[in-house]
């Protein structure tokens, strides 16, 4: 007798191998039986038609806050997602002391695009250590998480405020060590930290972990060799590497003795950025020659962003803007309407900047707005109303996010979802330095919607363009990230592993439209959009999705290192 059977499936199972027919056969969390099955079963999936996979694995998001108030983790699961990996950047909310809790929620708001009135109200701040943190979240979600122990809150824990602005002591280094090593005894998965110059607390100032020495990451990444099942995950820099960034981080990882990765790789058509991505990519090979393993994050989907005063995320990496954006919006606001101001902002953002692209004004769609002065711009590129009213395009700029009080939604350009950009992609998927990931779901919830990623990929790549096979699409997306992470019995249809299952049906399988949900603790707002296809989702043998739609049921597990997850060394 089993819970379930998915009848007359075609069988894609994650490991790369040649799909097949078969029945699937589940009982009590596990897949038990795979072949053509006379069993009899309290729930019958019919899949003719569908194709059948192992839930998909997403090694690159931050739903740690999230999971306080979003039992789902949407919209996640409705992209065939069963397991998150969250901690990256640096970015954990635990372990904690009660005075610090306030700066990470600030530094979060700032740098991860999460409003801060729900981080104050969805969010408890209420543990300790990280093994506390994990249990209260342990058996309250859909899907499997697993989360790394970040630097910037071990930093602030043990040096207070002289985690910014200096590196530590032997002292305070020793006490970091031991504080991470407790942290991934209690099921850490392992270090994240980063040096992104995007990466800025409230003050403005570089997160805690930019402040420190290239021995501090190498000793703390050292602490992981110690550990089973461990991993690294660091962002050396934001556009090219120098060649003392490519030194440190193949020293984390053979100091460590397990992989490295970093965010994020993009297919580009651009000269400059191809020469940067092989640029990039070459760290690899580097490390690979010195006994490290460097992988880098790949989204596999075009990046659709939005921009904004309000929060100034990613405008902060223009040259010279870091303080401006971080000022009280009412300076913030004086500093736009100022003629002079304007005028030396401008010019500051034309400056060396590896994000010197996003200054291209004119480009910038006009998308939400919050005042009645400029209902006549809404849909509207700054360029065309500059034209229209003969004025420069900053200056246009300004008014418009003076007038909706720094609200205002911009829009890049979509880029990349032409042809030629999708066989890149393909490319790099195929590419053995790299890894399929990056959505930074839960994070950027007024920037980003990559959170759709392997529902956009399956798609455009898969079903539109035959550029990849399903069996490819679906290794890079389950096994291959289990792999990365030595995350056991998950990745593969395979008996004996966990019952983790995605049943999709091919012909339906497409995006829904992105959407502005008032969904947030706080009557905050977020970007979000679903998916159709999946038919059912199950996690652990429980379904979490049927038609596109969330269940009531919560069957995630709280992934654990050394537990859930095994081996990863490099020797």
């Amino acid at each position: 007798m089993f819970d379930t059977i998915i009848r007359n499936g075609t069988i894609v199972d994650g490991t790369g191998a040649a799909r097949r027919n078969a029945d699937v056969g589940i009982k009590d969390g596990k897949i038990v039986a795979i072949g053509t099955l006379d069993g009899e079963a309290a729930n019958i999936v019919d899949a003719s038609g569908k194709i059948v996979t192992p839930g998909f694995i997403d090694v690159h998001t931050h739903y740690d806050a999230q999971a306080h108030w979003d039992t789902t983790l949407s919209p996640s699961p409705l992209h065939g997602i069963t397991t998150v990996i969250g901690g990256n950047c640096g970015f954990t909310i635990a372990p904690l002391a009660p005075e610090h809790g306030d700066y990470l929620m600030r530094m979060l708001a700032r740098v991860e695009g999460m409003p801060l009135a729900s981080l104050q109200q969805g969010v408890p701040w209420n543990w300790a250590s990280f093994g506390e943190w994990l249990g209260r979240l342990d058996g309250t979600l859909a899907i499997n998480t697993g989360f790394m122990v970040g630097h910037s809150a071990i930093r602030r824990l043990v040096m207070g405020e002289r985690a910014v602005g200096h590196e530590s002591t032997p002292e305070e280094l020793e006490a970091m060590k031991a504080l991470l090593r407790t942290s991934i005894e209690e099921g850490g998965f392992g270090f994240s930290s980063s040096w992104a110059t995007t990466h800025n607390d409230p003050t403005g100032q570089p997160v805690p972990s930019r402040h420190c020495s290239n021995e501090e990451l190498i000793e703390l990444a050292r602490v992981c060799a110690d550990y089973d099942g461990t991993s690294l995950e660091f962002i050396p820099a934001v556009g090219r590497f120098s060649d003392e960034k490519v030194d440190l981080i193949t020293r984390m990882s053979a100091a460590a003795n397990r992989p490295l990765n970093w965010n994020l790789i993009a297919a580009s058509t651009s000269p400059a950025q191809i020469d940067v991505r092989d640029s990039n990519l070459r760290a690899s090979d580097y490390a690979a020659e010195r006994g490290g393993r460097i992988i880098a994050l790949t989204v596999p989907c075009p990046v659709t962003t939005r921009l904004s005063f309000e929060n100034g995320f990613v405008l902060d990496a223009l040259n010279g803007w870091r303080a401006p954006m971080a000022l009280p919006a009412d300076e913030k606001l004086a500093m736009l309407a100022d003629p002079d101001k304007r005028r030396e902002l401008n010019e500051l953002a034309q400056g060396p900047s590896p994000l010197r692209g996003v200054a291209k004004w004119h480009v910038l769609r006009v998308g939400e707005i919050f005042s009645e002065e400029n209902q006549q711009y809404q849909g509207r590129t700054i360029g065309e109303i500059a034209e229209d009213e003969g004025r420069e395009s900053f200056d246009v700029l300004c008014d418009i996010v003076v007038n909706d009080q720094l609200q205002t939604g911009l829009y890049s350009p979509v880029r990349g979802d032409d042809d030629e950009t999708w066989q890149i992609r393909a490319d790099l998927w195929a590419d053995e330095r790299t890894m399929v990931g990056g959505t930074d779901a839960g994070a950027h919830l007024d920037l980003l919607t990559t959170f759709n990623a392997t529902t956009s990929m399956l798609k455009s790549a898969v079903i539109d363009r035959d550029l990849v096979s399903w069996e490819q699409a679906v290794n890079y997306i389950t096994d291959a990230p289990a792999k990365m992470y030595g995350i056991q019995h998950r990745g593969q249809l395979t008996e004996g592993y966990h019952a983790d299952v995605n049943v999709i049906d091919p012909t339906r399988l497409s995006l829904t439209d992105i959407e502005a949900r008032y969904d947030l603790p706080g009557d905050a707002w977020r970007l979000y959009g679903g998916a159709n296809g999946y038919d059912h989702v199950f996690c652990n043998g429980d379904e979490i999705v049927r038609d596109d739609q969330f269940t009531a049921n919560r069957p995630g597990r709280m992934l654990r290192s050394g537990t859930d997850t095994k081996g990863t060394g490099l020797a």
